[in-house]
């Protein structure tokens, strides 16, 4: 055999072979592998977009729980205005009751006073009028005994 024949034979095989490489082996290699890569710029892209809308998801759950806490803030606001309103009116409501007590009381106390004036001007008319009988050593009768009375009581 001869070196060049076989070299010429094996060149022409490896042609044969290259060819059918080219033709029917290369293209579904080329074509996996530019899917492949299609995928992975695909995903890539989702990840992008995945990582741009959890930002925004980020941010929007943020300003609603900065919201929130404003919202809070101003119903306890509102709160704390409204328990100092009821305390304000009770303690108005109290003292007006007080006053309205006293007010009752001193009346009660002014027509107490009042009585006991009368019952002692009662009281000291009978005594001057006992005391002004023992004085004249005789008797007033019953009509001009309450006249006296009267007089006396009108006077003081």
């Amino acid at each position: 055999m001869n070196i060049n024949l076989t070299l010429f034979g094996q060149t022409i095989a490896f042609a044969i072979f290259v060819w059918f490489c080219m033709k029917f082996v290369w293209p579904p290699l080329t074509q996996a592998m530019q899917e492949r890569q299609k995928k992975i710029a695909e995903g890539l892209d989702a990840a992008g977009r995945a990582e741009r809308d959890l930002q925004l998801a980020q941010e929007r759950a943020a300003q609603m729980l900065r919201e929130t806490k404003e919202q809070a803030a101003e119903i306890l606001d509102r709160a704390n205005k409204t328990a100092n309103a009821i305390v304000e009116e009770a303690k108005a409501q109290a003292r007006s009751e007080g006053e309205k007590l006293i007010a009752g009381a001193k009346a009660e106390i002014d027509l107490e006073v009042n009585r006991a004036k009368d019952q002692l001007r009662a009281q000291v008319a009978a005594l001057a009028v006992t005391g002004a009988e023992q004085i004249l050593q005789s008797t007033v009768d019953g009509a001009a005994h309450n006249d006296l009375v009267a007089k006396l009581a009108s006077q003081l």
